[in-house]
């Protein structure tokens, strides 16, 4: 009996002593720098977020905080650095949903496991995409496009910045939807792509106010039509793609996350979470956000994880609808 209570009581020390432990570690934490690895160029509003909760966090640990870019290859670059990368919270990594969510279905192949190489701590935000084109672009409205588009199968195009990102994704919806065949032509950076929309190289591009507003504000570029299920904050003037004449519940919307390593001790995940829920709070990054066309995407951890399941699950039925596949 004394032999069973000693066990217990040893049992339950080493759960004392490993919490503690765990508590210890988070309150120390970081005590040296600190890198968010991203898939995103510099200059797009995704780099401008995690520069922003970079700095915050910075301010708030004590310790430098460093955002290193490294776009191009779907995300695979990133996500390959981050792989080989601290497993003890120092490594952090910003991705973009289709790498949790449309990528699992893509890809015959991906070069990692979401389920088993990412702790999705908590989303940064969510941004629904306009319908860009030219300045001087005949198309007014985007059943303009559409009409064109019907007028001249497979002669007008579109751009994206990689397969399986929400620009090419939302294009082959698009073309589903409206009964169009519009090509893609890749680029390797979103800035090269805004730019091909601008010169009339491309038809049109999906984009956000972050990633095609610089040549918007500049009058280089238009906005058709937003893919939203209503007018966005700050574009008032920008009606919907219903209201546009294309296709109703047309809706294109991305969002972004910050992930850490599996394995991370909950109580350091939940000081990374925090802080960095305290650095989107702050009025500075909301108004950004604003001028982003970004909204805030809070959610606990518990209810990530169940949306990533279900976006996953639709994105799914949006690839087999548009038959997109790749090895």
């Amino acid at each position: 009996m004394q032999s069973t209570t000693r066990r217990v009581s040893l049992t339950l020390g080493l759960a004392a002593l490993a919490a503690f432990s765990g508590l210890a570690s988070a309150q120390q934490f970081p005590t040296k720098p600190v890198r968010i690895i991203t898939p995103f160029p510099v200059g797009g509003g995704p780099d401008g977020v995690a520069r922003m909760v970079a700095d915050k966090l910075s301010r708030a640990w004590g310790q430098p905080v460093v955002v290193e870019n490294k776009p191009g290859g779907n995300g695979f670059i990133a996500i390959d650095a981050f792989k080989r990368g601290a497993k003890d919270g120092y490594d952090l990594i910003q991705l973009d949903f289709v790498h949790v969510t449309a990528y699992q279905t893509l890809f015959k192949k991906l070069p990692y496991d979401a389920e088993k190489d990412f702790d999705p701590l908590l989303s940064l935000f969510k941004a629904y995409f306009f319908f860009t084109v030219a300045q001087d672009s005949p198309y007014k409205k985007v059943s303009d496009l559409v009409a064109d588009a019907k007028a001249h199968p497979g002669k007008l195009n579109y751009g994206s910045w990689a397969v399986g990102t929400p620009v090419h994704l939302g294009a082959e919806l698009f073309d589903v939807m409206a009964g169009t065949q519009m090509q893609n032509v890749l680029y390797k950076e979103t800035t090269q792509l805004y730019t091909a929309v601008s010169t009339g190289e491309l038809s049109y591009a999906l984009g956000t106010s972050a990633t095609a507003g610089p040549l918007q504000r500049a009058g280089k570029l238009r906005y058709l039509a937003v893919a939203a299920p209503k007018r966005v904050p700050g574009f008032a003037d920008v009606p919907t793609v219903a209201e546009a004449g294309g296709p109703a519940n047309f809706e294109v919307s991305g969002w972004n996350l910050i992930a850490a390593p599996k394995g991370l001790p909950p109580a350091v995940a939940d000081k990374i979470k925090r802080d960095i829920e305290k650095a989107l709070a702050e009025p500075d990054v909301r108004e950004k956000f604003v001028s982003f066309g970004y909204e805030p995407f809070v959610q606990t951890h518990e209810q990530l994880g169940s949306y990533i399941q279900s976006e996953t699950k639709r994105y799914a039925e949006i690839i087999k609808k548009a038959n997109v596949s790749l090895d």
